[in-house]
């Protein structure tokens, strides 16, 4: 049986990364944890330091690893979080960004471990499938936090 999670490389900190993501997902939660060795043979972490950690976001499989420098995270890929209202989107967004993460365009943001998120309201979702599609594409252009009531109001 085959079993299949995302892998997102770091460089230290995924146990506090770890921590912050089941902190702000709902339904989230740390699987295992695996530390490095004594006489450790990597070009990074001392022993006793998590080397993965393995963890579901909202029920979605995810290991963290602790590679070192050799490969930064980027924009390249993301992890989608939909969201119900606005209120959600504000929350999850402002624990995202915060404490050195950084606003990006459309609803992107990074996290201060350099991981980039989208924060998508449902409301953005249904609005796309909508007849005013074009409206609402352009006011979500215009937006680093998505804002569900200009989406709305764009689509009417």
């Amino acid at each position: 049986m085959a079993h299949v999670r995302t892998c997102l490389w770091f460089d230290g900190r995924i146990e506090e990364a770890a921590e912050r993501y089941v902190a702000l997902v709902p339904g989230s939660r740390i699987l295992a944890v695996t530390r490095y060795p004594e006489g450790n043979p990597f070009p990074s972490g001392s022993p006793g330091e998590a080397l993965t950690v393995d963890l579901e976001l909202a029920g979605v499989p995810y290991q963290l690893l602790d590679g070192g420098p050799l490969f930064p995270q980027t924009e390249a890929a993301s992890i989608v979080v939909t969201v119900d209202g606005q209120e959600e989107v504000d929350r999850l967004w402002e624990g995202l960004v915060a404490d050195g993460g950084a606003e990006s365009q459309c609803g992107w943001c990074k996290d201060r471990y350099g991981v980039s998120w989208q924060v998508v309201p449902q409301q953005l979702v249904d609005l796309m499938q909508g007849p005013h599609a074009q409206a609402v594409t352009q006011a979500m252009l215009s937006m680093r936090k998505l804002d569900v009531a200009a989406l709305e109001a764009a689509a009417h």
